[in-house]
């Protein structure tokens, strides 16, 4: 039976030879993934079910990255009741201080997601995963809770959309902008429940970086799923990481799709999502002045090490406007790391910017740049819904780095080659 990557993918852990869309399986995780904010539920959950022994204590993964340094009396409580739980366990990959990072950074950045792999995290965008071409979906802490104990997940087999991209890229146009796009056009609920298959000449040409923000944000259309078939920039990737095996799949020639979409990329320009949908996208250059106070550049969507490089090359020399506060947020102590060996954290200190340590932080509205309210704010996060990075009268845009940071500079929303 002709099969999907996601599909092959599933059935391979289920231990069946195919599967269809809408069936009901009870596959094997390879990786169960917590954060500070949804563990502690998930173990809460799991001793009440009776459960003494996580199923595999190298692929149960908890990561404290919310709300880290710990920000208050309440983050620190649930922080040391997650610290116990991994100690008592014995649980192998246990992250917080000097080895936390965002937790869908961090993962594949230290080799602990890999190809083929099936994922599921108590946070809904662990769907990031599958830029590797694995299959991974965010769950309930009570799922999670349930493959700790079990190693199993039961679920149903989505249907697939295939989304072709093809064209060039336009200058400054990246992954954030194909999948903001993408989200614009589709809708929120475009995708629900369905895997969000990226493909295409220019999907294949795209680096890791830009792959894992698109993926990253198939939950923003509705998708149990993202994923992209693994190839020579993913081998690439791994190469150094990878410490266990792992197994490439593809989707045949011939594979069911529920829908194929087509998107020309040449007539995409770089997008900016207004409040208070991450579909409500527009081109920057539409846009009619927007005055703002804050600019965040980092989280699991844009975090890494090439979104620095393209804030900083667009920043270096220049000053942020006077009303407007920036702040850098490494997603790893490795990107940390380079960016100050590459000279970046400079450039973006002596633009007038504040580095952090790495956190999710402000992007759920947790601590490192709360917004007061009628502020205005440009992220280059995953979500704008109200109230999500503080005071509900505060408004979110989402965008790429390089119009974050040429909005830091102007004071208003505003793409790079407006400077000068």
């Amino acid at each position: 039976m002709p099969q999907t990557i996601t599909e092959r993918i599933l059935a391979y852990h289920a231990g069946k030879k195919a599967v269809e869309p809408g069936e009901f399986i009870e596959p094997k995780v390879d990786i169960a993934l917590g954060n500070d904010v949804t563990s502690p539920l998930a173990i809460k959950e799991f001793r009440k079910a009776g459960a003494t022994k996580v199923f595999d204590r190298s692929k149960v993964v908890l990561v404290m990255d919310h709300f880290t340094p710990n920000k208050d009396i309440n983050s620190a409580e649930q922080v040391k009741f997650v610290r116990e739980f991994a100690r008592e366990q014995k649980i192998k990959n246990y992250f917080e201080g000097a080895t936390v990072g965002v937790e869908h950074a961090l993962l594949p950045e230290l080799g602990l997601v890999l190809p083929g792999d099936l994922v599921i995290g108590a946070d809904s965008h662990t769907c990031t995963y599958g830029a590797l071409g694995a299959f991974s979906s965010g769950v309930g802490s009570t799922d999670l809770a349930a493959a700790m104990s079990t190693g199993r997940l039961w679920l149903k087999v989505p249907s697939a959309i295939k989304f072709i991209y093809k064209g060039k890229l336009n200058k400054w146009v990246g992954g954030k902008d194909l999948i903001l796009y993408t989200i614009g056009m589709i809708g929120v609920d475009g995708a629900l429940y369905q895997t969000m298959e990226l493909s295409g000449p220019v999907i294949e040409k795209l680096p890791m970086s830009d792959r894992f923000a698109m993926t990253n944000m198939a939950i923003e259309a509705g998708g149990k799923n993202g994923i992209i078939q693994p190839d020579a920039i993913t081998l690439e990737y791994i190469k150094k990481r990878a410490g266990r095996s792992y197994k490439l799949y593809r989707s045949d020639p011939d594979a069911r799709y529920a829908q194929v979409i087509e998107i020309d990329c040449s007539k995409i320009q770089p997008q900016v999502s207004l409040p208070f949908l991450p579909s409500n996208t527009k081109a920057v250059r539409e846009l009619k002045r927007i005055d703002i106070d804050q600019v965040v550049i980092g989280s699991c969507t844009n975090g890494r090490i090439e979104d620095f490089r393209i804030a900083a090359k667009i920043i270096k020399g220049k000053k942020v406007n006077p009303n407007v506060r920036l702040f850098i947020i490494p997603a790893t102590p490795a990107v940390y790391s380079q960016a100050l060996k590459e000279g970046l954290l400079e450039i973006f200190m002596n633009a007038g910017g504040v580095v952090s340590a790495p956190t999710c932080g402000p992007c759920l509205g947790g601590h490192m740049g709360i917004l007061a309210s009628g502020e205005r704010c440009v992220a280059t996060t995953n979500r704008n819904f109200v109230g999500r990075m503080g005071h509900p009268k505060s408004e979110v845009y989402l965008a790429s780095p390089a119009v974050a940071a040429a909005s830091a500079v102007k004071g208003y929303i505003a793409g790079p080659d407006t400077l000068r």
